[in-house]
């Protein structure tokens, strides 16, 4: 990710000099704390699954330390990226996704009013993935379900294979989040940029648009899709979250094809530090109506256990 966030932020510190600079991005130490009734509802806020991977430290206290300092009042908490893990096709990786969702699940339970869950699915593993959808809903009550852009297997979420899944999910009124993982065919590339900096945003295209082109969308209305970094190449109607692409170029290109009610609040932490999204912000001088709107009234018509009262 850092490569990424790197260059986004060389480009912007070119010609963004009215933003307001804070926690260190550009020499400041000013924390932007969000100013919203509850606190803002971050849908794109990561945790470690037993025995995966993540490149910056993360820790469940940490999650609520960052919250707490940023003016968060709840994450919709889904797994790092750990595609080799999760998304091994085999029983280990059912165990793994498994193992991951209950971990999860108790940090909602302890945390009631500050953790949601997106389950994960080993979604290579079709009857596997069928069984999870079950098991995350109705044992462990999650919020929504989380996949990747593809299932590591060269297969993208609109391949026909998936029709079972998409059946189930569409009859459950799932809410479906679906986060890039860079593909076996373009993720190791010996020259050009890192795959966080380029392959993350396309293969979030990619995953877009196999559900687009093959009509899953349409055939399945119940569904609501969520995904991430202002859309990455493709703006639709969805749901997508800002995280680190509340930039004034991604957050137009964005805000131009969509409508206020589609538009979250989004982290990518702990991947990313809450401050590549959070100190944008100012700079976009955004309505405070909708200021409200993205930081939490979306959230709340997603997922309405967290409406305030």
């Amino acid at each position: 990710m850092t490569s990424r966030r790197a260059f986004l932020q060389a480009i912007a510190a070119t010609g963004a000099a009215s933003l307001a600079p804070s926690s260190g991005l550009f020499g400041q130490e000013r924390v932007v704390k969000l100013n919203v009734r509850g606190g803002a509802i971050d849908v794109h806020h990561h945790f470690v699954p037993p025995g995966g991977t993540t490149n910056r430290p993360w820790s469940p206290e940490m999650s609520l330390e960052q919250m707490d300092k940023f003016g968060i009042g709840v994450a919709i908490l889904s797994m790092t990226q750990n595609g080799d893990l999760l998304y091994n096709g085999t029983e280990k990786g059912r165990a793994a996704v498994r193992a991951g969702n209950e971990y999860g699940a108790r940090l909602m339970q302890q945390h009631p009013t500050k953790f949601g869950l997106m389950g994960g699915i080993p979604m290579p593993d079709l009857e596997g993935s069928l069984k999870e959808v079950a098991y995350a809903y109705d044992t462990l009550k999650v919020d929504a379900i989380a996949i990747y852009t593809n299932d590591n297997k060269g297969r993208w979420p609109g391949d026909p294979y998936f029709e079972p899944l998409w059946q189930e999910l569409n009859r459950r009124n799932a809410i479906v989040y679906m986060h890039p993982l860079a593909p076996t065919c373009c993720g190791t590339l010996q020259y050009g940029p890192a795959a966080s900096m380029l392959e993350y945003d396309f293969d979030v295209t990619r995953g877009v648009a196999s559900i687009v082109v093959n009509g899953v969308m349409f055939r399945y209305t119940n569904i609501r899709f969520i995904t991430v970094h202002s859309g990455g190449t493709v703006p639709r109607k969805w749901y997508y979250d800002i995280a680190h692409a509340s930039f004034p170029w991604p957050y137009a290109a964005m805000k131009a094809f969509m409508p206020e009610s589609q538009i979250l609040f989004g982290t990518d932490y702990a991947p990313e530090p809450i401050e590549s999204t959070v100190d944008q912000l100012p700079g976009l001088k955004l309505p405070r109506p909708f200021e409200q709107m993205m930081l939490r009234g979306n959230a709340e018509r997603l997922f309405p256990r967290f409406k305030l009262t």
